[in-house]
């Protein structure tokens, strides 16, 4: 598999100087841009994609020190590299002050200079690795510790955002797995009552005779072993919020006591008659359809009314596959601490990347933070390889490219045309929309991806 080839944009007044390492430094592999004076460079950084800069010091009009001054207001953490002559290395100590990577006296060896470029761009991969890793938690596609930045979960940010100032009931429907306790957390902590308690109850956790006195709490001697009064998770949440987490699970009688509440905003305990007021704010979950179970005799029907006045829905993984990416690099920043290494991972290799896009994720977000923190703790190398996966997902991916739809009678050129659409939307939906990610996942450069996506009209 071909690697994205890092661009170097070479600054220097001398004539032929700049041809001579562009060759030398295209030799190694690298991509090679030139300017002929610090102006020329601004206007080439912005049109072009650079990795890092290599620029002279001393140069009329715009000297190499304003070139870099301009460059780090613009680009902080793009590397720059300066040369200098033997009588101008005050000017090398000054770049170095103000932001510079390093400076190379001239003349300099060429393995000299590719060494410096080579650990520069090392260095600058993992600022940027950490940067993306802060944006994926502080960005607009982050809300609470919810990631994502699909469709389906704008559409969730936007409904979470208009419910977390009011006081109305929410029910947040989803496979489990898919985050809805980290939902109903996003709304409370963004509400009026986020100072208050935010009580959970998992309503699978307790029979149904523990779990009316857990919720509604019970006087002294109400039943054996009641040898105090106990208040319950209404009264613990009174000011704040409630989440009843598997509200599908509520038996019926539970269910008649838990309409009377909602209705009246007052509790009894389990052997007491005088009425408790209670301030809260219920939000509900269920993996269950409740529309479904009213219909099936299940679920109350005016109960249901009751929860569903605010609806969110948490999408399935497999549904959401362009967040992936963004997950991953959550997971793995939250599990560092945990990895017994004095060398911090620097990210995922292509390979195991496709591996994770191709797994239907059954178990949802919480099955794909089990497997990111196996593999933090397994990798002993600089990125996360298909060898630190569970054999599950090694082997058993099941959601390959999608072939069908081409036609049988298509000619050679129109199926592997076709083919490649289809990988590159692949890939593109793999990294993120990030194009430099996309094309080493397809083993190409920047440029050749760019000219595919205006080739196929891929946005």
């Amino acid at each position: 598999m071909g690697v994205y080839m890092k661009t170097v944009l070479i600054v220097d007044d001398e004539k032929n100087y700049p041809r001579i390492l562009a060759e030398v430094i295209m030799e190694e592999g690298f991509s090679a841009l030139t300017a002929s004076s610090g102006l020329d460079a601004v206007e080439t950084l912005k049109s072009q994609s650079v990795d890092i800069v290599l620029t002279d010091v001393m140069m009329p009009g715009m000297d190499g020190i304003e070139l870099l001054e301009e460059i780090k207001k613009e680009s902080p953490d793009m590397p720059v590299i300066v040369m200098t002559a033997h009588g101008s290395v005050e000017k090398a100590v000054e770049a170095m002050q103000k932001g510079a990577y390093t400076y190379l006296l001239k003349p300099f060896d060429n393995d000299t200079l590719i060494a410096h470029i080579g650990k520069a761009i090392s260095i600058h991969n993992i600022v940027r690795e950490n940067s993306l890793l802060r944006e994926a938690i502080t960005s607009k596609y982050h809300f609470g510790n919810i990631v994502g930045k699909s469709p389906s979960m704008q559409e969730l940010y936007s409904v979470i955002k208009k419910a977390a100032p009011t006081n109305a009931t929410m029910l947040i429907e989803g496979e489990s797995g898919t985050g809805k306790e980290l939902a109903a957390k996003s709304i409370h902590y963004n509400s009026l009552r986020k100072n208050c308690p935010l009580i959970s109850v998992n309503c699978t956790a307790f029979a149904e005779t523990l779990l009316e006195s857990e919720l509604f709490g019970h006087e002294k001697g109400a039943f054996t072993g009641a040898a105090s009064l106990k208040k319950g998770r209404f009264e613990l949440a009174h000011g704040g919020t409630l989440f009843l987490d598997e509200i599908g699970e509520i038996p019926m009688t539970i269910q008649v006591k838990l309409l009377r509440v909602l209705q009246e905003k007052s509790i009894e305990r389990v052997g007491g008659t005088a009425s408790v007021k209670v301030d809260f704010r219920l939000i509900a979950a269920t993996n269950k359809n409740l529309e479904e179970e009213v219909k099936k005799g299940n679920f109350r029907e005016d109960l249901y009314y009751r929860l569903n006045v605010l609806k969110a829905v948490m999408p399935p993984l497999r549904e959401r596959q362009e967040d992936i990416p963004a997950l991953v690099s959550h997971f793995m920043e939250k599990y560092q601490a945990e990895r017994h290494s004095s060398k911090e991972l620097e990210g995922i290799s292509p390979e195991a990347a496709r591996l994770l896009f191709d797994y239907t994720w059954p178990g949802n977000v919480r099955e794909l933070e089990n497997v990111i923190e196996r593999a933090v703790i397994l990798s002993s190398g600089p990125r996360i390889m298909p060898s630190d996966l569970p054999a599950k997902i090694r082997d058993g991916g099941s959601n390959k490219l999608e072939l069908d739809g081409i036609p049988e009678n298509a000619g050679l050129y129109e199926t592997l045309a076709a083919v490649e659409k289809r990988m590159i939307q692949r890939a593109m939906s793999m990294s993120g929309n990030v194009q430099t990610r996309a094309a080493e996942l397809l083993g190409i450069g920047k440029s050749g991806l760019n000219q595919k996506l205006k080739k196929y009209g891929i946005q």
